[in-house]
């Protein structure tokens, strides 16, 4: 048995097989269900997360993310209101971070149950921004940033062009309040405390949560069990460097006991963290190992690096982020000054290796 299978084996699977069916809930610990919402991605689907709560004497529930902003998620919704929440009103809207399928929804449902959003500072001001505008992944500025990376195909770039409102179509409108979490705040939700996990290079300040006297993780998309999480670099952070920030951040969530349960949003809720962590450690250094050498034959531009980071046939929303991921590893060996970068005449940045012709 190979290394990768050993890992993959440490994790486990407590529900094994069991899916919340659309509109309702798995009970997952005392207090937390499990709530899984369609998406029309080839990512399928998000998890969601509904804790027991009390607030000013009132029972309820804080749930934590939402959906993106469309007709199935709010139908959805709608049933679990009817049928899951044994009655009670959702008190707190808390939610990880700003991209669509984590706050798409957080304006309908602190209307309706007249509740508040609890996120980062950081991350309300992004989503807040790209409600109005774009996020990286459609528009002028992101096609022109994809181009200047190596991006040629005429049909592609006018596609990308076209979707300047692809973050504003799953978020179509902010709560105009909120309240602040911070890097280890501690919520109190229904008698136990849940401790706030900054973690950085997936979204701006993406907040987990974990309750010791649970022993639950909820990871957002900082830790998930079969793939690996989405580190990229956009247009409006074009000379950003978040892979080792998302190394790093792994470092912290390595800490937590072992026996953590690990509710990811998405895949499956999951045991082994530390073996986890470890799986995508040697992933990043194997991918950045492969840009390196790539690099080391000829000066490359991050498109002609895509079909050996990703060897499978890809729509083109899986290829922006795919790009986005390649400059991510790329960055990672300029900063660290592993690679040169350099502007052709063409206005496309090729990396090499230092010094090389």
């Amino acid at each position: 048995m190979s290394h990768s299978q050993e890992q993959a084996q440490a994790l486990h699977y407590p529900l094994g097989e069991q899916l919340p069916a659309t509109g309702r809930t798995l009970d997952i610990a005392p207090g937390v269900r499990w709530v899984r919402m369609e998406l029309p991605f080839a990512l399928d689907h998000v998890n969601l997360w509904l804790l027991r709560d009390r607030i000013d004497g009132v029972e309820g529930w804080t749930v934590v993310d939402t959906g993106i902003a469309n007709d199935a998620t709010r139908a959805a919704w709608e049933q679990l209101f009817e049928h899951a929440l044994d009655g009670l009103p959702l008190l707190r809207v808390v939610v990880t971070h700003m991209h669509p399928d984590h706050i798409g929804l957080a304006q309908w449902l602190t209307a309706r149950w007249d509740c508040r959003l609890w996120i980062s500072a950081t991350d309300y001001l992004a989503a807040c921004q790209g409600s109005r505008s774009t996020t990286g992944h459609g528009g002028e500025a992101a096609a022109e940033f994809f181009h200047c990376h190596g991006l040629s195909d005429a049909t592609a770039l006018d596609e990308v062009r076209q979707r300047g409102n692809f973050y504003a179509s799953m978020v179509r409108e902010v709560p105009a309040q909120f309240r602040r979490l911070i890097d280890g705040q501690r919520l109190l939700v229904g008698g136990h405390e849940w401790h706030c996990i900054a973690g950085h290079g997936h979204a701006p300040e993406h907040i987990s949560l974990h309750c010791p006297a649970l022993g639950v993780l909820i990871s957002g998309d900082m830790l998930l069990p079969r793939i690996s999480t989405n580190v990229s670099v956009v247009d409006l952070e074009p000379e950003a460097d978040p892979l080792p920030l998302y190394l790093a951040s792994l470092e912290r969530l390595a800490q937590l006991p072992g026996d953590t349960l690990v509710l990811p949003s998405h895949g499956k809720p999951f045991t082994g963290i530390g073996a986890r962590v470890q799986q995508l450690r040697e992933h990043h250094a194997a991918r950045l190992q492969e840009v390196l050498d790539a690099c080391a034959r000829e000066p490359l531009h991050a498109a002609a690096l895509l079909p050996v980071l990703f060897r499978r046939p890809m729509d083109l929303h899986q290829t922006t982020f795919a790009l986005g991921e390649v400059i991510a590893h790329l960055h990672a060996l300029w900063h660290g000054g592993r690679l040169e970068r350099r502007l052709g005449d063409d206005g496309v940045w090729r990396f090499a290796l230092p010094g090389a012709a």
